[in-house]
């Protein structure tokens, strides 16, 4: 059997951790992968990997490629300043004839534009050094969804909402559409042509280093842009590195600004989602249609079995659901 090429690029900060990268690459070799590195992956210009124009060639030769999987170095920020100039039918070309393109974090501004521009189906998932590269090793269920994905086995995810949602009910979301990623860059594009006007999905958020107010203050703009209403459900990730401003915040923390989501909406928000910046991390196909159920505590996310041409069965099966 062939192994698998993975195409590694970085169309967005620069790799600093150098150490972390390369224990990333070593991990995905030890796990049976053929790595290609593009010639600019560890490129630095000011705060990117490289100034816009090497980025732009870097995502043009991810999507010439060839490779099963073109997959991000790390996020941080850098494609929001090229959204107009990324080459969407070149990319939308590479995913028809095979080529995943998964990453994470700053990756959602790809994502996104890429499903205004093309309605190609792209991956959330992880990234080279954060997650392949973790110090203590790389996480068994995300690399075991990774390989789903590489294996074209992939048919779903479940996971277990927290205690407090015990109670929440949710009618089955049949054939919604799959979007969304990190909270702050997504808002970042409403109001340009690069937010994705999907009715009637799913969208699912995460986002690090952010204070409760400010998540807050991003859900309400979406929600008063008229966005969150038109869903069939709200699907929260991890939110990572929160800190309450001592003395400010007293009561007022993450499960404040859900339980005020929640009243202010008819659409059923879940919680708990294993996705985001964290190290145990299911992959998601962003732009797929997707069903969505949940037994008490219980939520199931099913793709169904995609090809690489991302039709996929008439008949989603549970996958095995990590």
């Amino acid at each position: 059997m062939t192994k698998k090429h993975i195409y590694i690029y970085s169309p967005s900060s620069a790799i600093r951790d150098k150490a972390a990268f390369r224990r990333g690459v070593a991990r995905l070799k030890t796990l049976g992968y053929e790595v290609e590195l593009d010639e600019a992956a560890l490129a630095a210009y000011q705060r990117f990997a490289g100034d816009d124009a090497t980025r732009l060639a870097a995502i043009g030769r991810a999507a010439a490629s060839g490779a099963d999987i073109a997959l991000i170095g790390r996020g941080g920020y850098g494609l929001t300043r090229i959204l107009d100039a990324i080459p969407y039918k070149a990319v939308a070309k590479a995913i028809q004839r095979g080529t995943e393109f998964v990453g994470v974090s700053d990756f959602t501004a790809l994502q996104s534009a890429l499903l205004v521009k093309t309605g190609a189906v792209t991956w959330a998932g992880p990234a080279v050094g954060e997650d392949f590269g973790a110090e203590g090793g790389s996480d068994d269920i995300m690399e075991a969804c990774f390989d789903d994905l590489v294996s074209g086995q992939g048919e779903g995810t479940g996971w277990r909402m927290p205690v407090r949602d015990a109670g929440l009910k949710l009618k089955p979301v049949h054939d919604a559409t799959l979007w969304g990623g990190n909270l702050c860059v997504l808002t970042s594009l409403l109001g340009t042509p690069y937010f994705p006007a999907v009715d009637k999905g799913v969208l699912f958020i995460e986002d690090t280093n952010e204070h409760p107010y400010r998540i807050e203050r991003m859900l309400d703009q979406l929600r008063m842009a008229g966005v969150l209403a038109r869903q069939r459900a709200i699907v929260f990730g991890q939110f990572t590195g929160m800190r309450k401003v001592p003395g400010y915040d007293r009561g007022f923390g993450f499960d404040s600004v859900v339980d005020r989501l929640r009243a202010a909406l008819k659409v059923p928000v879940l919680t708990g989602l294993p996705f985001g910046h964290v190290q145990t991390k299911v992959l998601l196909p962003v732009g797929a249609k997707v069903e969505l159920a949940a037994e008490g505590r219980e939520v199931f996310m099913v793709w169904g079995h995609r090809h690489a041409h991302g039709d996929s069965h008439d008949h989603a099966h549970h996958g095995h659901a990590h």
